[in-house]
């Protein structure tokens, strides 16, 4: 994923904000391509089958960091739905932007990289995983060579308790993440929805995101960070 690609396309880039789909964008720059849009699906309940789902109304903040145009389209989040608006907003993609290709931070989900790849297959695109079975112990170290802000914005496994909620990703969490994986069996990168994340400043930001105004809500062994304000410092 990191050589440089022979002929340079142009890319759309599925976008949830966390560091799975920061660390794909920045391998397909790395890689050569141009990202031209970052494209985000907004489910309407909070368990997708398909995509990620908290602090997805921060993106466009990260989108204005980036510098990057992103098309959103709204999903009731239902699993066949959730296909049908991701294609269409393909679609729009191609129409608007003129991309060649879809660029995904898909890690291991085999039933997430196969929808991604039927949808782009039936509009012609090309689909690009950069991170694709990275063992998770590798991802996280990805992050801290390369100064990733990374915070945590919810959790839903053992061992992770509201103290995660709002904790940045630096060696310590890092460390404690891969004891608890040993300790519980748990994804250390969160493949399994074990944790999600929001990026606040990563080597293609512009500028940062600050986080100004948050609540933890956790009930039941889960919880999620509720940013109530952020800005761009």
């Amino acid at each position: 994923p990191h050589r440089k690609a022979e002929t340079a396309m142009k890319l759309g880039l599925l976008f949830s904000g966390g560091k799975d789909s920061c660390l794909a964008l920045h391998r397909a720059v790395a890689a050569g391509h141009e990202v031209a849009c970052l494209l985000t699906l907004l489910p309407e309940r909070d368990d997708s089958w398909m995509f990620h789902t908290p602090a997805l109304e921060w993106t466009a903040l990260q989108a204005e960091a980036l510098d990057i145009a992103q098309l959103t389209a709204a999903t009731p989040g239902e699993p066949e739905a959730e296909l049908a608006d991701m294609q269409a907003l393909l679609a729009r993609a191609v129409c608007e932007t003129g991309i060649a290709g879809v660029v995904t931070g898909a890690l291991a989900s085999t039933y997430q990289a196969t929808r991604i790849q039927r949808a782009c297959a039936d509009l012609g695109l090309w689909c690009f995983n950069p991170l694709w079975q990275l063992p998770q112990t590798q991802l996280l170290e990805m992050l801290l060579a390369e100064r990733y802000e990374v915070v945590v914005t919810a959790v839903a496994a053992d061992g992770l308790g509201p103290e995660w909620l709002g904790r940045r990703l630096d060696r310590a969490a890092v460390d404690e993440l891969l004891a608890l994986a040993d300790r519980y069996g748990l994804n250390p990168a969160g493949e399994g929805g074990e944790l999600e994340t929001l990026v606040l400043d990563a080597p293609l930001f512009r500028q940062q995101l600050r986080l100004v105004e948050t609540s933890p809500e956790f009930r039941a062994g889960a919880g999620r960070l509720q940013i109530r304000k952020a800005v761009l410092a």
